[in-house]
């Protein structure tokens, strides 16, 4: 609880855990615990849910209706990139449970037009109870590195190694004609079948110009960033990943594909360099354009910067996010990232 005169103050609700699934779903157990002795304290204005995908939309589903048969307003934050696609897959039951779901919230907050078109076409949440956020990322926190004429540029993803994420594609496009003779570095920072991606780049005849560098904390994807002459990010299907928001920030430019809410946030040859999904041959001259053409380069990490700090900053995020609590809660405090947040008065 704050102390007196100290204002409304978020106060995170573990619904995860550390352990596997059994002991998140104790956890939830737990949180629901906690949502029952604090809006019986008296003091409880409302919960701000983040909610994914697979697990954690059963865990978050749990505290939204925990939630309702305590009478405290919710705000839904859709973080899932997916759902779209695994909603088409459920048998009609679950689709009326999942729509369910989103019924209990006063307001939902998504990533942009194309969730905001999903929740409202098909989950029919009414369209003045969805609310467009995007993502803000921190400041930087590592000088950017600067570029000479004599350094090899350096290529960075972020994610984790998966054929979502257009790995494979990534790596045959550095065997590609249209980077012959343009020297690169490619460094791959994240998790997955690091073995047999490493084994294909063998395969390739690119394992020269390939280091994977495993899953990156904080402080060293922030090395990593600061690096980096350009980001690549070729994937199938995403949200708005926080890598380019990251690069975006620290005046890396970016390359990627218009897909998810991309391409309503960013546009071909402003402050991103389009390619499409799937087309080694594509990424390639992308990666190609962008590394050789410095002015393009240049124009493109000024643009990117601009945007970061008029849109994906945590300020500019943190403002708006203030301003639904304001509404749904009838008071707001500065936002954090957990899974979910108490908003006490």
């Amino acid at each position: 609880q704050p102390a007196a005169g100290t204002g409304p103050v978020l106060r995170p609700l573990d619904t995860r855990g550390s352990g596997g699934a059994p002991a998140s779903l104790v956890q939830v157990a737990r949180a629901v615990g906690r949502l029952v002795k604090d809006r019986f304290g008296g003091r409880l204005a409302g919960v701000h849910v983040n909610m994914a995908e697979r697990l954690d939309f059963v865990r978050e589903s749990i505290v939204l209706a925990a939630c309702r048969v305590l009478g405290i307003p919710t705000v839904l934050h859709l973080h899932a990139a997916q759902l779209h696609h695994s909603y088409q897959r459920f048998p009609a039951p679950v689709k009326a449970l999942v729509r369910w779901v989103f019924s209990l919230p006063q307001s939902c907050v998504v990533l942009g037009k194309v969730s905001a078109q999903f929740v409202t076409r098909e989950l029919r949440v009414p369209a003045d109870k969805v609310e467009i956020v995007i993502n803000g990322v921190p400041e930087p926190t590592v000088p950017r590195r600067p570029f000479t004429l004599h350094d090899v540029p350096r290529v960075l993803f972020v994610g984790n190694l998966s054929e979502r994420k257009g790995v494979s594609d990534l790596l045959q496009s550095l065997a590609h004609p249209a980077l012959a003779g343009v020297p690169l570095k490619l460094t791959l920072a994240g998790g997955g079948d690091v073995a047999g991606y490493a084994a294909q780049a063998e395969r390739l005849g690119v394992s020269n110009k390939v280091h994977f560098h495993g899953w990156a904390g904080q402080d060293e994807l922030a090395r990593l960033l600061a690096e980096a002459d350009v980001l690549v990010l070729p994937s199938y299907d995403e949200g708005l990943p926080l890598a380019i928001l990251e690069a975006l920030a620290y005046g890396v430019a970016v390359v990627c594909t218009p897909v998810g809410e991309i391409p309503h946030v960013l546009a071909h040859r402003r402050d991103a360099c389009f390619v499409e999904p799937g087309d080694a041959g594509s990424i390639a001259r992308g990666l190609a354009m962008v590394l050789t053409d410095r002015e393009l380069r240049e124009q493109m990490e000024r643009n990117g910067k601009a945007l970061y700090e008029s849109q994906f900053s945590l300020r500019h995020f943190a403002g708006s996010i203030a301003r639904i609590h304001q509404r749904q809660f009838g008071l707001s405090a500065q936002p954090s990232a957990p899974q979910a947040l108490e908003v006490q008065a």
